[in-house]
């Protein structure tokens, strides 16, 4: 079991120790934008007023609709939690809401989703988390800001439709809303509001009175782990890079390691984009869960169910890819994170390490011919294996003539195969066990 570190305790009360163990989660982004199936920010990019996106609505009918075929998905990527979609910017309620008629019952579904979708993962094993968008373009009370999307109307009409709109009423529904979804559907893992933006003619933890919805939620779900996009920094729980990955571990301004979890999608969009062409390959993406790990940090990565509800076969094909991989070396994951600094990786590889088990993964991305050095290992390693047949790799250490035994001075050497098993390869692993 992870133990929280002091630096997590002061930033949040979330319980993050299962979160730092699991690892690896689905995101999922459906709302009524899978519709136009052009970007999640149709609305803001192509600046829809409420009436031209009312069609949406009308016409959702996801009729194809099986949640049962997201949750294995993501059971058999090796996916241990997800976070879906309640409600995105475009204020559209993935649940039976009693405070707007926004909202997925009134709709050709006619039920309630939400809780599908949460009754089948969490048959597939998987924790709960709940998106809800601070944001909200359709409801009334939200006022037109820099993001809005009827900002380019003239400044006097803008004063005009923000009159009447009241951001103390939206906080309150906000509540209301939060309250249904912590209430409603059993234990919740974790919230994920989303997002603050202050400053000029933007919103932030004032606007949103984000303590009085970060009390709410530690009142009725105590324990469950709140992202940092509340603009309430020293109540968050995790840190959220997003569309990137971080370059080594985060630390906060003192240096202390935070937790935090790299958010990011297999193409450029997060809802369902029909002809988004820049997908990572599988490889890729593969890449970028260890990079994760081995910085210390979760991956959240995201799938966008089209308007008919169900998963493409690009997002199928890479969650696949994942399975295939974490069949075989999900230990170099699960319980994992960043190596103590002692140990540096070669290059084009990755160390992972696991604190319980004291044993040290390298994730080869580039596979060398015959021998890797290992630097700082000498004498450290009892043995050596390739993770996903279990078969030795053969080391050796330096015998003090550095030319002849091709060894460094306290290095320790694997001797490697040239073929690879065709099972669980497409980046091996070795597991180090640590005397």
């Amino acid at each position: 079991m992870f133990l929280q570190t002091a630096k997590e305790k002061k930033m949040g009360k979330g319980n993050t120790a299962w979160f730092v163990r699991d690892r690896f989660g689905m995101f999922i982004h459906w709302g009524l934008y899978a519709l136009p199936a052009r970007h999640e920010w149709i609305r803001n990019i192509e600046r829809i007023p409420n009436e031209d996106y009312e069609i949406y609505f009308e016409m959702f009918d996801p009729d194809l609709f099986d949640p049962k075929a997201w949750a294995r998905a993501a059971r058999e990527a090796g996916m241990k939690y997800f976070v879906i979609t309640t409600k995105h910017h475009e204020g559209f309620c993935l649940w039976d809401t009693k405070y707007t008629n926004y909202k997925v019952t009134n709709t050709a579904a006619g039920r309630d989703l939400l809780r599908e979708v949460v009754d089948a993962f969490r048959a597939e094993g998987l924790r709960v988390g709940f998106y809800y968008s601070l944001i909200d373009w359709h409801h009334p009370d939200f006022p037109i800001d820099r993001i809005h999307p009827l900002r380019d109307l003239p400044p006097e009409e803008i004063a005009k439709l923000n009159a009447p709109r009241d951001m103390k009423r939206y906080a309150q529904y906000m509540r209301d809303q939060v309250t249904e979804l912590l209430t409603g559907y059993g234990k919740i893992d974790i919230i994920w509001f989303d997002f603050s933006y202050p400053g000029e003619n933007g919103k932030g933890h004032e606007d949103w009175e984000s303590e009085k919805l970060y009390e709410l939620v530690q009142r009725l779900q105590p324990g469950i782990i709140v992202d940092n996009r509340l603009d309430l920094p020293e109540s968050a729980d995790i840190v959220t890079p997003e569309q990137y990955t971080p370059d080594r571990g985060m630390v906060d301004a003192d240096g202390r390691p935070v937790v935090w979890e790299g958010c990011q999608t297999f193409s450029g969009s997060w809802g369902y984009h029909r002809d988004e062409a820049t997908w990572k390959s599988p490889r890729m993406c593969l890449e970028m869960l260890i990079n994760h790990v081995s910085r210390g940090g979760n991956l959240l990565m995201n799938v966008g169910p089209t308007s008919r509800g169900y998963l493409d076969k690009r997002a199928l094909d890479r969650l696949a890819a994942y399975g295939a991989w974490m069949r075989y070396n999900s230990r170099s994951i699960y319980g994992c994170g960043q190596a103590p600094a002692e140990f540096a990786a070669p290059e084009d590889c990755r160390f992972t390490w696991n604190p319980e088990t004291k044993r040290l993964y390298l994730h080869c991305f580039a596979w060398p011919f015959k021998h890797i050095h290992l630097h700082g290992l000498g004498g450290k390693v009892r043995y050596a294996q390739l993770l996903a047949d279990g078969s030795e790799i053969r080391m050796r250490e330096s015998q003090g003539d550095n030319l002849n035994s091709g060894t460094p001075e306290n290095a320790l050497t694997l001797e490697l195969p040239v073929l690879l098993p065709e099972q669980g390869c497409e980046i091996p692993v070795i597991e180090l066990i640590l005397k």
